[in-house]
C-alpha cells in the first residue's frame, strides 16, 4: 500500500528535499518575529501572544521533519557531501528557528515596551535579517542542482554569487545592529536596567537571525570548494 506521509515522501526523493522543506519552516518562523515586533510597538500584548503561538507551531513542525532528518539520513549517502557536512547545515538551518522562538518566547514571559527611539530602527534591522533568512533559503533551493552538477560547473558559480550577495546582506544587518545598540545605550538611563539588559539581548538575537543564514550560505561555498 502507498505511504501517505508526506515526510516519508521526501526521503525517499532525496534528503536534500527534506533540508529544503526544513528550511521554508525555519524562514517561515523567522519572518513571523517581524508581525511580533510591530504587535509589541503597537501595545499589543494579545496579539504577541497570538504570534508567538504561530512561531512555536512552526518552530514545532521544523523540529520535526529535523529529527525525522537525522534518524533516516544514511550513513552512505553514495553524494559529492558528506553526511555531516548535511547534518552541520541543518544545525544551522534549525538555530534560525529556535532563535526566532527565543525572542517570542522572551516577549511573552516578560512583556516589553520599545523606546520610541528604538521603534524604526528596530524594524529596519529586523526586516534586513529576514532578507539573510531569505536569501539564505533561495541557496538551500539549488541543492538539487547543486547536485546534479556535482556541486561543479555554472551551477557553482550561480550558487556562490548568491552566497556573496547573502554575505552582503548580513554585513548590512550587522551595520544595523550596531546602529540600534547605540541608540538603545544612548537612551538606557530613560529605561529599567532590567529592559535595558533584555533588550540588548533581543536586538543580538535578532541580528543572529542573519548571522545562521551567513553560516547556512558559508557552509555550502566549502561544500563547493571541495
Amino acid at each position: 500500500m502507498p505511504t501517505t506521509n508526506p515526510l516519508a515522501a521526501l526521503f525517499k526523493r532525496s534528503p536534500f528535499k527534506a533540508m529544503q522543506e526544513h528550511m521554508r519552516c525555519s524562514v517561515e518562523c523567522a519572518r513571523l518575529v517581524v508581525p511580533l515586533y510591530e504587535a509589541l510597538i503597537a501595545g499589543n500584548q494579545d496579539e504577541v501572544e497570538a504570534i508567538k503561538e504561530k512561531i512555536y507551531e512552526a518552530e514545532d513542525q521544523a523540529d520535526h521533519i529535523k529529527n525525522k532528518l537525522r534518524t533516516n539520513l544514511p550513513r552512505s549517502l553514495f553524494m559529492p557531501v558528506d553526511r555531516r557536512d548535511l547534518l552541520e547545515v541543518l544545525q544551522m538551518q534549525d538555530s534560525i528557528a529556535d532563535t526566532a522562538q527565543d525572542i517570542a518566547g522572551l516577549l511573552v514571559e516578560r512583556p516589553m515596551e520599545v523606546p520610541e527611539p528604538m521603534q524604526k530602527p528596530l524594524m529596519l534591522l529586523t526586516a534586513r535579517c529576514i532578507d539573510a533568512c531569505e536569501q539564505s533559503a533561495k541557496v538551500i533551493e539549488e541543492l538539487d542542482e547543486l547536485l546534479e552538477m556535482g556541486f561543479r560547473g555554472r551551477e557553482a558559480t550561480q550558487v556562490e554569487a548568491m552566497v556573496d550577495e547573502l554575505s552582503r546582506i548580513e554585513d548590512e544587518a550587522d551595520e544595523l545592529e550596531l546602529q540600534l545598540t547605540r541608540i538603545l545605550f544612548q537612551h538606557e538611563d530613560e529605561i529599567n536596567p532590567v529592559s535595558v539588559m533584555m533588550w540588548y539581548r533581543l536586538i543580538e538575537w535578532t541580528g543572529d537571525l542573519a548571522d545562521y543564514s551567513k553560516k547556512v550560505g558559508n557552509r555550502l561555498r566549502l561544500l563547493i570548494a571541495r
